[in-house]
């Protein structure tokens, strides 16, 4: 049998080749429309609630929460977190302008350095795109100014939150993502990278013994920015 005749078999099997253009205008406008399956109401609630829901399943997962008033709060929280876990004062920053502005000068012992994480980095902070309150989950894309490096090689992650940025189910945060993927950053098109990140990372093969720090941070804590008035209780 001949190598065509092998591979038209195989794309047989497989149904591959040109779609038919009944099939291909449904994908089409199912690609367009994003259907929806059935969505738990436990997420749909009023926005104090999705806010608290959020915390919850973070401190649920192992990870921690401070809310802050607002941006310029932020190198405190953060400097005092360090200081109460007694971890060093060396950060690799993500090089995002909402970070860039904060007003890092006024922790001066703070040691910041912006762009990837390297292996020898023991904490590092991230900008966080967006958070389902369903889950407690942090979606985080891989762009230049969010470098993926971040979430995965610190042993301490640090993740700088709007609570505006805080939505209720998963799919809300994909329709944001697809919204918003116009933009300089990504160039006009969806992140080639997005990470969805529960609680740090943890492991419990062996045994049964729940080890955290298995694949990747040991501790995650989030630094939740109260720049949402109806957020707030």
């Amino acid at each position: 049998m001949s190598k065509e005749a092998v591979l038209g078999a195989i794309r047989r099997g497989l149904r591959r080749g040109p779609v038919p253009d009944d099939l291909a205008s449904g994908l089409r406008a199912r690609l367009r429309a994003h259907p929806r399956h059935l969505i738990p109401a436990r997420s749909l609630l009023p926005r104090p609630a999705q806010v608290a829901l959020f915390i919850r399943n973070v401190e649920k997962e192992f990870g921690s929460v401070i809310r802050v008033p607002g941006p310029t709060d932020v190198p405190a929280a953060i400097a005092d977190y360090l200081a109460a876990q007694n971890l060093p004062s060396a950060l690799v920053l993500a090089p995002h302008p909402e970070l860039q502005a904060l007003p890092w000068a006024t922790r001066p012992l703070l040691r910041l350095r912006e762009g990837r994480a390297e292996p020898t980095d023991l904490v590092s902070v991230q900008h966080g795109y967006a958070a389902i309150a369903e889950t407690g989950t942090l979606m985080l894309p891989g762009t230049p100014d969010r470098p993926t490096t971040l979430n995965l090689l610190a042993d301490t992650a640090i993740v700088v939150l709007l609570a505006s940025r805080i939505v209720g189910p998963l799919e809300d945060a994909w329709d944001r993502l697809r919204a918003e993927g116009h933009d300089p950053v990504t160039g006009g098109f969806l992140p080639r990278n997005v990470m969805l990140v529960t609680g740090p990372s943890r492991s419990a093969d062996i045994e049964s013994t729940l080890e955290l720090g298995a694949h990747g941070p040991r501790r995650l804590h989030v630094v939740l920015v109260d720049d949402d008035p109806t957020a707030i209780d």
